[in-house]
């Protein structure tokens, strides 16, 4: 990680600050890691960018304690619905009716998710979510449960309702609401302060197939964490290095605690580095089509804010609140358009659940000093055409084939040919959602898809020859 270097900062450590910090190569003197300004800069309305936590007169920021126990806890905080909530995940959010209501404050909301883990309420632990990504997640892990299953991975009777194996206990736990960070209209960092969150772990009774369970127990006997029970003391870690930082969303007038935004705050706040003052809008297209044409369009463009209005405003909203900071971000590395032009982009639209699976059938691109190239799909082939009329056609088959020879061998041949006859039959596909009227790419919704469909056309015997092979 990089640490930004300023005379005050350096003063507090007894380091003598270097004249400039780590800068991106083209950088201009004077700006900071990364290309931000320098630490004690303001806020530039006209350049859009922002600054580094100022450090005050007589109030200099000192060497930070060691982070090893916060970053426990906050990895423990973020996990906490993945780890322990995931099953009752999918199976509350499959009854959409079913998702909670919401709570009336910031710190009521971050409090009944503790409470939920407290009560051993999986279901409360995913009913508390902010409903946006939970949607999202939940609609993933609901496919993904069936096909761990299908793998061999899970035991057929595995009940994740009812994961075993882990537990989380909180007890006490203490807020600062006076402290609390307003983020903007609707995001509110939440600083828990005082508490204990005790870990009950037995491995052993962890719903996995013996011949995953038992390599995994063997690894796990070796460093002295297959049971046991071990309680952090929230208040003895917040001394040394500052509140527990929660992010709370407002939802239609309620407040929900947000996976995605607790990690991008702690992130934000590890590299000393500001929420943006203005967020970027969500402006989705006309169609499933043209939403995945503007976003490659964007992409070739290298315009970051077109592709970020262009994501779902209610289960991305943390990358529309943040977008701003990585759009100056990328301006400062120097990223410049491919130039190349979308002529024509074709899709096949399915519904799938909650969104619509666009897969592409044609494309035509224009690239400069080459002309035109097409590929079109034709069923489990390509035809692809250069500038000059050229053609050639490319089947599973041989897809399959050329695969396994440009692999890097740690994947068996007939595993990555079954993949690359699944990519051929397939395509390409997009999963896009809608909201207000308008259609937007999701990224989370169409990496699950492309990954449930790859693993799907294989037997567990491939799994495991896959693992095997890594």
């Amino acid at each position: 990680m990089t640490q930004v270097s300023t005379p005050e900062y350096d003063h507090q450590l007894g380091q003598q600050a270097p004249q400039h910090p780590q800068q991106p190569l083209g950088a201009p003197p004077g700006t900071a890691p990364y290309g931000y300004p320098a630490p004690g800069a303001g806020y530039d309305a006209n350049q859009q960018t922002f600054p580094f936590p100022q450090p005050q007169p007589g109030n200099a920021p000192g060497p930070r304690p060691p982070r090893g126990k916060r970053g426990l806890v906050v990895g423990l905080v973020i996990a906490l619905v993945l780890a322990l909530g995931g099953g009752a995940t999918w199976w509350v959010l499959s009854e959409r009716e079913s998702v909670a209501s919401g709570a009336n404050s910031p710190e009521e909301a971050a409090r009944e998710l503790f409470t939920a883990l407290g009560n051993g309420d999986l279901v409360g632990v995913a009913q508390s979510l902010a409903p946006g990504e939970a949607a999202a997640l939940g609609d993933l892990l609901a496919d993904s449960a069936e096909e761990l299953k299908r793998l061999g991975v899970l035991t057929p009777d595995a009940d994740l309702s009812a994961f075993s194996g882990l537990r989380v206990t909180a007890s006490n736990l203490t807020f600062d609401a006076k402290s609390a960070e307003r983020v903007n209209d609707h995001v509110t960092i939440t600083k828990l302060t005082g508490g204990t969150l005790t870990l009950d772990m037995d491995l052993t009774t962890l719903p996995l197939a013996r011949e995953y369970l038992e390599p995994m127990l063997a690894a796990a006997d070796v460093e002295g964490v297959t049971t046991g029970s071990r309680t952090l003391d929230i208040g003895t870690i917040t001394r040394l290095s500052g509140p527990l930082r929660i992010a709370t969303v407002n939802v239609d007038g309620a407040w929900y605690p947000s996976l995605l935004y607790t990690f991008t705050d702690n992130l934000l706040n590890e590299l000393r580095l500001s929420w943006p003052r203005t967020s970027i809008p969500a402006n989705g297209a006309d169609s499933p089509t043209e939403a995945v044409r503007q976003t490659l369009q964007a992409a070739l463009d290298a315009d970051l804010n077109r592709v970020i209005e262009l994501l779902p405003p209610d289960e991305m909203a943390v990358l529309h609140d943040v977008g701003p900071l990585l759009v100056d971000m990328l301006a400062t590395e120097g990223a410049s358009p491919t130039g190349v032009k979308v002529l024509d982009l074709r899709t096949e639209d399915t519904p799938v659940a909650n969104g619509t699976l666009a897969t592409v059938t044609a494309v035509e691109l224009e690239v400069p000093g080459q002309g035109n190239f097409s590929v079109a799909k034709d069923g489990d082939c390509y035809t692809v055409t250069a500038a000059t009329g050229e053609s050639r056609r490319v089947c599973g088959a041989e897809l399959g084939e050329m695969m396994a020879e440009n692999s890097d061998g740690t994947t068996p041949p007939e595993v990555t040919e079954k993949i690359a006859r699944t990519l051929a039959g397939k395509g390409l596909g997009v999963v896009t959602t809608q909201v207000d009227g308008k259609h937007y790419v999701s990224p989370l919704r169409s990496l699950g898809h492309l990954g449930l469909s790859l693993y799907g056309q294989l037997s567990p015997e491939d799994f495991k020859a896959m693992l095997d092979s890594e």
